[in-house]
């Protein structure tokens, strides 16, 4: 049967890659990747980087173009549904033709395979249509939380409090539904007027352009704006993640 690893490597750093990743690249016959275009080269980079590193001869390469999603859609659930499903028809080709029964082939997955990522629901969406048949296995990453929580020396729980996490886009909706908050996915800034919250954000995490800042978000929102929207404008595209505290009450 043919065998598929979900492999994590980290937030950005090449030294994320743990141990049992590295053994899982070392054991892959075949990689796959989905390249997202041009403007996003060193993500690819990185991968690449690390199968050279890390695989062991003769492995192949196998690479699919990702489909576009429509991001002028008021309907957001329908058009990422629509994208992963188109997604999955890519990848479904990628396994059927390029992995041979009894071969691993191998997705290197951003982070974290089980926060925040589409790669295991695409993968069982392959599996239900039945039109090609393997076996996975999932390599747990260091996420981007996890990145985000070490590079500002603080944890990510408090006690007797719990933590929720959720995108910019529920943040808008919702409200903070916690004290503590662990926001992902937010191209619109929406923690603005969150002015009883400490803040801890990042982007581009364990990568070479990575930023950081922290601070209650009256004093630093606005600075953040700022360095993100220089950020995407340099490089095309931006991945941040950050953490709201609820501050301590000073009237009681």
């Amino acid at each position: 049967m043919k065998r598929l690893l979900i492999i994590g490597i980290g937030a950005g750093d090449p030294d994320h890659l743990t141990l049992q990743a590295a053994k899982a690249i070392s054991a892959t016959d075949v990689f796959f990747i989905v390249d997202k275009g041009e403007v996003k080269q060193d993500l690819v980079r990185l991968r690449l980087d690390l199968i050279d590193q890390h695989g062991r001869p003769p492995y192949r390469i196998a690479e699919a173009r990702d489909p576009e999603r429509d991001r002028t859609t008021p309907a957001y659930t329908a058009a990422v549904e629509n994208w992963r499903s188109r997604r999955a028809l890519a990848c479904e080709e990628l396994i059927r033709e390029e992995l041979k029964e009894g071969q691993t082939g191998a997705f290197l997955v951003w982070g974290d395979p089980g926060v925040y990522d589409s790669t295991l629901t695409i993968v069982e969406e392959i599996l239900q249509r039945g039109n090609v048949t393997f076996d996975y296995e999932v390599i747990p990453g260091v996420s981007s939380v996890a990145a985000l929580t070490a590079r500002h020396r603080t944890s990510l729980t408090q006690v007797g409090r719990p933590v929720h996490l959720t995108t910019g886009r529920r943040l808008a909706e919702d409200g903070p539904s916690a004290d503590d908050v662990v926001v992902m996915l937010d191209a619109h800034c929406s923690f603005a007027g969150l002015d009883d919250f400490h803040i801890h954000w990042g982007a581009y995490l364990g990568s070479p352009d990575e930023i950081l800042v922290s601070g209650p978000v009256a004093e630093v929102g606005d600075r953040i704006r700022e360095l993100r929207a220089e950020a995407r404008a340099r490089k095309g595209w931006i991945m941040d993640t950050y953490l709201l505290r609820r501050l301590p009450r000073t009237d009681i």
